[in-house]
């Protein structure tokens, strides 16, 4: 029942994106698919693809930072590679291989869908961009010798974990976006007294400094029930967005080490307070097929 009524929820909204003049809609409320870590409303349109590089160092403060690391440019913390490709105007796909933060997952393959079932107009007939994520998540990783480690793996099924992210979007003035991402993780096996689903608020701005660059800010508010849990934080990152003609250069300092919402919500345990955070790129070059 809950299905159907989401089904024909999105389908109702979805003929409601689908039908708006593309004169009246409200172009680039976010440069890119991607904000910093999580999506914006934004998809390729059809016939685009695009390659991401993406990087992540090591701590450039406390324990396993400073001096002797450079900062934390001695060490990856993650790194991505990623094609996304446009189906239609409003649906996209994406697939990428994530190193893996090692907390607990390595070798990480990851796929998206993206829809984008509401546009924002300029007339204000729809206030809002939304669109819908689902992502899954496998690791390819050996198994762990450890039984109590949830990489240790018991059945294949646990290999996987998945998302889904609502990403509401609105341009409030030429030079301010904001987005809402309230996004849910649900992991296959999880340590005892953890929790297998959860649940993250997340919050963006981008505020443009000039045609090509802007300044975004993002944060995902971990709703955290569970002792177990006491100890991950929630994501808090800080990017400078260049623009060229092709290609988007992010340049960010996040406290997140990974790349994905199984890693920068559901297993961050790194904490700005304590120097855990880093510098990190992405890099994203599209083409038209």
């Amino acid at each position: 029942m809950m299905k159907n009524t989401l089904l024909g929820f999105t389908i109702l909204f979805g003929m409601n994106g689908f039908s708006q003049s593309d004169t009246n809609k409200v172009s680039e409320i976010f440069s890119t698919v991607h904000i910093i870590n999580g999506h914006s409303a934004e998809t390729l349109k059809k016939r685009q693809w695009r390659y991401v590089i993406a990087h992540r160092f090591g701590d450039i403060a406390g324990p396993a930072g400073g001096v002797q690391t450079a900062f934390g440019f001695d060490n990856a913390s993650d790194i991505r590679f990623g094609f996304d490709m446009g189906i239609t105007d409003n649906i996209m796909v994406g697939a990428g291989r994530l190193k893996g933060a090692n907390n607990p997952y390595r070798s990480i393959l990851e796929g998206y869908v993206k829809y984008r079932f509401l546009s924002q107009t300029k007339d204000n007939s729809m206030p809002v961009s939304a669109a819908l994520v689902g992502t899954a998540y496998a690791t390819y990783m050996p198994t762990s010798s450890d039984p109590l480690s949830v990489a240790s793996f018991p059945k294949f099924i646990h290999r996987f974990n998945y998302a889904t992210q609502l990403s509401i979007t609105r341009k409030f003035h030429p030079r301010l976006s904001v987005a809402l991402m309230p996004t849910y993780v649900h992991r296959n096996l999880v340590n005892e007294n953890d929790q297998n689903g959860l649940f993250s608020l997340g919050g963006a701005a981008n505020i443009k400094l000039t045609k090509s660059l802007g300044l975004v800010a993002e944060y995902f508010y971990n709703v955290n029930t569970s002792e177990a849990r006491s100890d991950y934080n929630n994501s808090l990152s800080f990017g400078l967005e260049w623009i060229t003609n092709g290609h988007n250069f992010t340049l960010n300092f996040t406290n997140a080490r990974g790349f994905g919402e199984l890693q920068y919500i559901a297993l961050n345990q790194a904490d700005w307070l304590e120097g855990q955070f880093r510098f990190g790129f992405t890099i994203t070059r599209t083409f038209k097929y």
